[in-house]
Formats: C-alpha cells, sequence, structure tokens
C-alpha cells in the first residue's frame, strides 16, 4: 500500500473522507443533487443572488464587452476599468477610504494578515477563526496568540503580556461553522487600550447584518473604528472574489506588499460585473436582508420545536452539532433521503468531538419550507439513533493549531 492509499484508508475510518457531489444548473433554494430536486440548506448564497436574472445578465453583457478574463496581475496589465469602478462602490458601501480586490476570501486573508505582520510583532487570532485567517497568521512572520473563542479576557490576557509588540487583532465578525458573532465592541475597546490595529472579516455578515446588510461591524456601530475590513463576493453576493477596504494608506500599502494580489491573475470581468450588480441589489432591495433574517429566526424556532437543542444566536448559520463524524456523515444521508441537502461538517473544519450539519436559512427560501426541513431533519436524527434532544449546543474543547505545522508563541493563560 502506497504512503498515499494509507492516508485515504485512515481517513475513511475515522469518518473524515470526503467527496464532491455533483449540483446540476444554478444555486437556489432547491438544487438538482444527484439527479434528484432536493431542498438545499447549506449554500452561503444567502441572497439568493447566485441565479438572480440581473447578476447573471450582468455577468454575460461583461463577458461579451470585456472577455473572460483580466490576463495578467493587476500590477502588469490586468487592472481594468471594472475592477476600480467595484472598488471605488465597495469602499463606498464600507464607508472606508479605499477598496482592493481580491481573487478569493482566502487570498485576501492570507495575503493581508501576512503583509500586516511584521516579524517580531504579535497576532491575536480567535481560536474558531477561519481557515484562511489560521493560514494568514502561519504565513505572517509575526508570532501568533490564539485566544479562546468570543473571550476577550483571554485576548486581554494576551494583549498586556505582548506588550508594545501587539500589532494586530483578528477575528470573524460571523463564524462560518458556529453562526456565532463577535464581541467587537468589547474587542474595539480593547485595541484601543493596547494600541493594536483590527482585521475583521464580514465574509458571512455582509448582506446579513447591520443597516443595508453592511455586517457585524455597521450592526454594533463601529464604522470608522475597524483598520481592515475583509469582505467576499461569493457568499451573499452570489459570485466570486473578496476584498480589503481600510483607509488609503493601508491600501497603497496592501497593493505593494499582498503577495496573493502582487503574484494573482485580477479578478474575471463577468464575476466583478456580477458583483456591482449584486451590490447594486444589496444596497436597493434591504427587505431580502430582513427576509434572511426571518427565515433565520423562522429555521431555528422549528428546530428548537422539534426538539434540537442550539446555542445561542440569530445568525442565518445555524449548526446542529452531533459530536461524531460517523454520526454527522449518516444524519446527512437520511435527511438526503428525505429531501434536504445539508452537508456534513467534520474535523478538520470544526473542532474534534463538535462534527455537525451546518444549517444555512436564505431569503429565497419559503417559511413552508423550512418548517417541512425542520420536521425532515428532526424525523432522520431519529432514524439515524442521534436523537434531537442529544444536539450538543455547546463548544467542545477547542483546539488550536495543527502542532507539526505551528510554533508556539506566546504562553496561554493557565
Amino acid at each position: 500500500m502506497s504512503e498515499i492509499e494509507e492516508r485515504l484508508r485512515k481517513l475513511r475510518e475515522e469518518g473524515l473522507y470526503r467527496r464532491m457531489r455533483m449540483v446540476a444548473g444554478p444555486q437556489g433554494p432547491s438544487v438538482m443533487l444527484d439527479g434528484r430536486r432536493v431542498l438545499l440548506l447549506c449554500s452561503n448564497n444567502y441572497l439568493g443572488f447566485a441565479d438572480h436574472p440581473r447578476v447573471r445578465r450582468a455577468a454575460a453583457e461583461a463577458a461579451m464587452r470585456y472577455g473572460v478574463g483580466a490576463g495578467a496581475s493587476r500590477l502588469v496589465s490586468g487592472n481594468m476599468t471594472l475592477h476600480r469602478r467595484l472598488e471605488e462602490r465597495l469602499a463606498d458601501f464600507e464607508r472606508m477610504d479605499r477598496c482592493v480586490l481580491f481573487g478569493s476570501g482566502y487570498l485576501a486573508n492570507t495575503g493581508v494578515i501576512a503583509a500586516m505582520a511584521q516579524r517580531g510583532e504579535v497576532v491575536f487570532s480567535d481560536a474558531l477563526n477561519h481557515a484562511s485567517i489560521i493560514d494568514g497568521c502561519r504565513l505572517a512572520h509575526a508570532e501568533t496568540f490564539v485566544y479562546d473563542h468570543l473571550d476577550t479576557d483571554h485576548l486581554e490576557w494576551g494583549l498586556r503580556e505582548a506588550g508594545e509588540r501587539g500589532s494586530l487583532i483578528v477575528t470573524d465578525g460571523v463564524f462560518s461553522m458556529d453562526g456565532h458573532v463577535a464581541p467587537l465592541v468589547e474587542i474595539v475597546e480593547l485595541a484601543h487600550r493596547y494600541d493594536a490595529r483590527i482585521l475583521v472579516d464580514e465574509a458571512h455578515a455582509t448582506g446579513a447584518l447591520g443597516p443595508e446588510g453592511r455586517g457585524s461591524v455597521a450592526a454594533a456601530g463601529l464604522e470608522g473604528e475597524v483598520d481592515v475590513i475583509i469582505g467576499t463576493l461569493g457568499k451573499a453576493l452570489g459570485g466570486y472574489g473578496a476584498y480589503a477596504c481600510s483607509d488609503a494608506q493601508t491600501a497603497t500599502y496592501l497593493v505593494n506588499s499582498a503577495r496573493t494580489l502582487i503574484f494573482s491573475t485580477g479578478p474575471p470581468p463577468p464575476s466583478v460585473a456580477a458583483a456591482l450588480a449584486a451590490l447594486e441589489l444589496l444596497r436597493s432591495e434591504p427587505r431580502q436582508v430582513e427576509r434572511l433574517q426571518r427565515n433565520a429566526r423562522l429555521l431555528r424556532d422549528t428546530l428548537a420545536d422539534e426538539g434540537f437543542r442550539l446555542s445561542a444566536g440569530d445568525t442565518q448559520i445555524v449548526p446542529l452539532v452531533v459530536g461524531r463524524p460517523e454520526i454527522a456523515l449518516a444524519l446527512c444521508e437520511r435527511a438526503l433521503a428525505r429531501g434536504v441537502f445539508a452537508q456534513a461538517i467534520r474535523p478538520p473544519t470544526v473542532p474534534p468531538g463538535t462534527a455537525r450539519l451546518r444549517l444555512a436559512a436564505m431569503a429565497t427560501h419559503t417559511p413552508r419550507e423550512l418548517v417541512w426541513a425542520g420536521q425532515q431533519l428532526a424525523a432522520a436524527a431519529r432514524e439515524v439513533g442521534a436523537e434531537p434532544a442529544a444536539s450538543q449546543p455547546g463548544d467542545a474543547e477547542l483546539f488550536l493549531y495543527d502542532a507539526e505545522l505551528d510554533e508556539p508563541s506566546l504562553e496561554r493563560a493557565a
């Protein structure tokens, strides 16, 4: 048996083997999966813009006018008028001075964090931050202090221990696997007290929280208090790509220092035009954000009525934590057999002991669909021996980073 075969065997034994499912047709509230229509309850297409006629038309028209690719890095010949136009609109949307487009959210986080955190400094990262943030910390020459999830007391301990070396606090605005909202008011207060900068990843908050769907920073009334806002074009805005908004000086620095921008081909014109159309839709149809929030509450209420124990929260992300990977896989398959597509999420995406179905409401789901989905998930849970009342609302013991990939930085508080 080869080394790769052995690794695959081990993944299967541990319930961590993955495969790609085949979705036919556009992303909507329901999709054709393996030739069968099912309700889609695990998409990040929160507002339904991925298949909105205006967004699709904008992408098609841009392909005909500008072509399908930028042709080069934006610092070579790949910078186009569409890129600048979208950057200006996004900066206005986030109420920041400047915006820099990136090819994806992963590229934005890894590039920005690595550029901003210098050798001898310390980056402070929430224990449940997205993998792109974790890898951005790994790529930076700074040390990394991982503070317990949402624990601002632990964050303050780290800031105090770092002293003048503390440089950057990084957090998700809405955590992608748990739906928790970061305690941004407290984080901003600590940043001011210890003279640290703040980066907030709004990937799952844009289009879902705050006035006009402007995210968790706006929802907390902290506009102008955060140094860098990272956003994505690939979730609520329905397309692909990402951006970093900041003051003008920081944006200029990122253009000159973020390797994932410098050494990547510019975002393709159809994706940029689609984002422009989606952003216009978001700003002109704020009720779509309200529909998403209502649907999120309905989904949570329905699951609670069915007996599921849910963690506190009111975002569109609703985790059904069942613990072991094999249980999550079995529940996923039974739910799918009942017509509900809710993907099993397992380590290392989530901490050991917290495998789950990660549910996501969409603004385009109907109330009847969501109530029906909750009933089917409860029935599926009973069929696989995972009674809804046995679901885990709290956090299991949190893991930090892979010890083989990370060097310890500051000692954790006892």
